[in-house]
């Protein structure tokens, strides 16, 4: 098991709107981090998305299940986000399940996340998230 990916894990949970500064202390300068919504490079944009993403939010948190080190400087971190959007789900809690895909030499410089968007937003607005469960309905 991986101390480094515990370590990131740890420090990764610490993080709100008030000590973004801290990114630096586990992500290299020329971070690239992806996810479905987002395509960001560099540590400046990072910390930009993550304020703003703490911005929109009321609660935020992840619950890291699972560290898998697949060679030296390379790991996945399975993991659930809990958060409230007062805008989504009529403010109630949303959780997601995902996974994060890491390269690292002394910081991470590459983060790689997979999640359903879906779950994550759009099944939660308004209209277009009846539109979503319709076509569930009709696809399963």
């Amino acid at each position: 098991m991986s101390e480094f990916l515990r370590s990131f894990a740890r420090q990764f949970c610490e993080l709100n709107k008030d000590n973004l500064q801290r990114l630096s202390e586990f992500y290299s300068d020329d971070i690239h981090f992806t996810d479905p919504l987002h395509d960001v490079q560099g540590l400046t944009q990072l910390r930009n998305y993550f304020a703003q993403m703490y911005a929109n939010v009321s609660e935020l948190r992840f619950d890291f299940r699972g560290f898998d080190q697949i060679s030296d400087g390379e790991g996945y971190l399975r993991w659930v986000m809990s958060y409230r959007h007062p805008r989504l789900a009529s403010g109630r809690e949303i959780r997601v399940s995902g996974c994060s895909h890491l390269l690292w030499r002394d910081k991470v410089y590459r983060h790689r996340d997979y999640f359903d968007a879906g779950a994550l937003l759009y099944e939660h607005l308004p209209v277009l998230g009846r539109v979503i469960a319709w076509l569930k309905r009709r696809m399963g």
